[in-house]
């Protein structure tokens, strides 16, 4: 019999380890974290709305009510006269088309005479006979409905508004009362439902603690750094795309990796967010606990949990689906509900979906389009898309954003503005980001640091000032003259 090895794990091994690991655990309890925090943050606009609606429905009966009083109140002679100008407004909106149609028959009757060579002057005749039937018809019109307000003045000559002012002054305190109720009704809810949620946090962060204890803690990153990428390397084959890569990117900083075409860039992205299994090196990154996780222990649809989001340099978006529901697949991954919760339809689904939602419109309106919310992405024009495209990465509350070449395709205005955008982003959603982008314009304007690479190589890293006097970068973007 074949001696087993020491260093072999068994197949129960591999079980308990597949059911025990740690990380694996921690991934399911912070998940489970950021959705009771983001139904705790959702809580004061769902309250709200609920609030809103309620009262919408009672101030909707009590207009009513109002109605009829409202009526004997008002100046009868306004009343008619307003009555008469949207009619006659809707008239006019017709005969505009009649008189249309009309000027058009002349036109196709005179170019038909001139062809034949023929005097058009009864088609003029005609046209001026119907033109003046339209005029006639319309005074006949006219009339009939100064006629109908002269009447209804008539009928309704007292204004009284007695009833209507003592009937206003009571619904509006039965209204106030009621709009207090409603609130102190709703504010002792949302402080029972918050006081919940808060127990609920406690306890998985104390769960999250336990299970961290267990886990040997990586070495810690330079004071500021947010991710660290050492040496680097990504082969395929004999072709070396990444050669020894090494640079730190710090926290809040907006990080610009540059390089000719075929330099690298895009693969050391794929390296980061597990796309690609880089051949060697090391790949740090501080998440969002605030440790130091190694991301090359990680799959790639375990990456977005760590707190790493990228937009693609070609836009990457459900075309036959509409642009909110295109921000809610993004959190596909974040969802606490598996696959069978979805496929039966329970209840948490829905809340699930109740909270995305929010949470992506609040998104859109910071991009500023809140209003293609309920479009399909289908059609949208290219600018509106790469807005879609940052959106979504925004909905994962990432720590790193990884942005391909964002400005591709744009024009000059729609790249001044996602100067300020990616700005914006930085600062308000407290995010660092990792650029990658041909458009030096937009790079030397927005990127604190710049690290060019050429054939997988580092060639200079340091400001935008420093870049662009860097020698190495000039001739590789530029190329050397030869010597004569």
């Amino acid at each position: 019999m074949a001696k087993i090895s020491a260093n072999k794990p068994s197949l129960m091994d591999k079980i308990t380890k597949i059911f025990n690991n740690p990380q694996a655990k921690l991934i399911s309890l912070r998940k489970k974290l950021q959705w009771v925090e983001t139904e705790k943050q959702a809580l004061p606009e769902i309250y709200e709305s609920k609030k809103q609606r309620k009262l919408g429905a009672i101030k909707s009966g009590y207009d009513a009510k109002l109605s009829s009083a409202a009526f004997k109140a008002c100046d009868k002679e306004e009343y008619a006269t307003a009555a008469f100008n949207e009619k006659m407004q809707k008239y006019d909106v017709k005969a505009y088309m009649q008189h249309r149609a009309v000027n058009h028959a002349l036109t196709k009757s005179i170019f038909a005479a001139i062809k034949k060579g023929e005097d058009y002057s009864a088609a003029v005749s005609k046209h001026d006979a119907a033109i003046q039937a339209l005029k006639a018809k319309r005074a006949r019109y006219e009339e009939k409905l100064l006629s109908e307000k002269a009447a209804f003045i008539k009928r309704n000559n007292t204004a009284d508004d007695s009833e209507y002012v003592a009937l206003k002054a009571k619904l509006q305190k039965e209204y106030d009362a009621i709009e207090s109720s409603i609130s102190e009704k709703y504010n002792v809810e949302l402080e029972k439902k918050t006081a919940k949620l808060n127990a609920k946090i406690e306890k998985l962060n104390a769960d999250i603690q336990a299970v961290k204890s267990t886990i040997p803690a990586l070495k810690s990153l330079p004071e500021n750094v947010l991710l660290s990428v050492k040496g680097l390397k990504m082969y395929f084959g004999g072709l070396k795309a990444v050669d020894d890569l090494t640079f730190d990117v710090k926290k809040g900083e907006i990080f610009g990796l540059i390089g000719p075409n075929g330099a690298g860039k895009t693969t050391v992205f794929n390296c980061i967010t597990r796309f690609y299994n880089a051949t060697g090196g090391d790949i740090y990154f501080e998440n969002k606990a605030g440790e130091v996780v190694d991301m090359r222990d990680f799959k790639v649809h375990d990456v977005i949990l760590q707190g790493i989001s990228r937009t693609f340099q070609n836009v990457e978006l459900v075309k036959e689906i509409s642009v909110l529901e295109n921000l809610l697949v993004a959190c596909t991954r974040e969802y606490q509900s598996n696959f069978w919760v979805h496929a039966l339809g329970l209840p948490i689904v829905k809340k699930e979906e109740k909270l995305l939602k929010v949470k992506a419109m609040k998104i859109l309106k910071f991009m500023g389009i809140e209003n293609y919310a309920s479009w399909l992405a289908m059609g949208l024009p290219y600018g509106i898309l790469k807005k879609v495209e940052i959106a979504r990465a925004l909905m994962s509350n990432a720590k790193l954003i990884i942005m391909d070449e964002p400005a591709a395709g744009l024009n000059d205005s729609e790249t001044a503005e996602l100067t300020q955008t990616i700005r914006k982003i930085r600062d308000e959603f407290n995010v660092t980001i990792l650029l990658v982008e041909h458009d030096m314009g937009l790079v030397m304007s927005v990127c604190d640091t710049v690290c060019a690479i050429s054939f997988g190589k580092m060639l200079a890293i340091g400001t935008c000032e420093e870049i662009q006097k860097n020698k190495a970068v000039q001739e590789a973007y530029l190329g050397v003259e030869e010597d004569e």
